[in-house]
């Protein structure tokens, strides 16, 4: 097997060079998560239009290199299309610290990677205005209803969706991307304290949150969550406009 261990940005030109130097139907995986930009594709897809002789996987969990590194016990999901093939590349994989589940959801394994970095900033927006824990608890749940949707319109499974691709949302806002991505979302919400309800605009915050709304609205999914994060990061509102235009939309039942 190859892991290629690079950005979504840099999947395609990886995967492509090594291509032809590895036998036909040789595991890769791609240990990264996002789509990418342009086309549009997951990383799977990325990975069988450039190598199409091999066998595409991906791996995803919350997984941090610094505890990996020191032995700390981490669990994380790693997806093929085959079953077999998942389960045994995760075998092959697998430490006692250091434990795979396998999956041939790889769609869902897919969406939660992608998906999970924008409830996170938004997380980090609700610690760093400080709206309270249930705040937190509303947007995690409501968060993870647009994450079901999503992942519905593409058939993935909800229990793909709840379980480890997705378990850094909520669960480890301090930590999460190596202190990069929620700390994002608090000095977004920092941002909202500045004169005139200022809007900040970050131009290396992470692009998957685009694409999800632009995938999201073919499929003709609503995810407003995703939505004003966007918004924020773009600098297009302020971080008090965007949690008056969600707690203002219309009132419906919940699913």
């Amino acid at each position: 097997m190859l892991l290629l261990a690079v950005p979504t940005a840099a999947l395609r030109e990886l995967a492509s060079s090594v291509a032809s130097q590895i036998r036909p139907a040789a595991p890769l995986i791609a240990c990264a998560k996002g789509i990418e930009r342009g086309s549009g594709k997951f990383v799977t897809e990325i990975l069988a239009e450039a190598a199409p002789l091999a066998q595409s996987a991906v791996l995803s969990g919350p997984s941090f290199a610094a505890d990996v590194g020191r032995g700390l016990p981490t669990a994380i999901t790693l997806g093929a299309h085959d079953e077999g093939l998942a389960a045994n590349l995760a075998a092959a994989l697998s430490s006692p610290a250091f434990r795979l589940y396998h999956s041939s959801d790889v769609r869902g394994i897919e969406i939660g990677g992608a998906a999970k970095n924008v409830l996170a900033i938004a997380a980090g927006i609700v610690v760093g205005r400080r709206l309270g824990a249930s705040a937190q608890a509303a947007l995690t749940t409501r968060g993870f209803a647009e994450l079901s949707r999503l992942g519905k319109a593409f058939g993935a499974r909800p229990e793909t969706l709840m379980g480890l691709p997705v378990s850094a949302t909520s669960s480890l806002p301090a930590l999460h991307r190596n202190r990069e991505i929620t700390p994002l979302g608090s000095r977004s919400a920092a941002g909202a304290h500045r004169p005139n309800s200022a809007r900040v605009r970050w131009p290396k915050a992470p692009s998957p949150r685009r694409f999800l709304v632009e995938i999201a609205g073919k499929k003709g999914i609503e995810m407003p969550i995703a939505q004003a994060v966007g918004g924020i990061l773009a600098g297009r509102i302020n971080v008090g406009e965007a949690i008056s235009g969600l707690l203002s939309r219309p009132l419906r039942a919940e699913i």
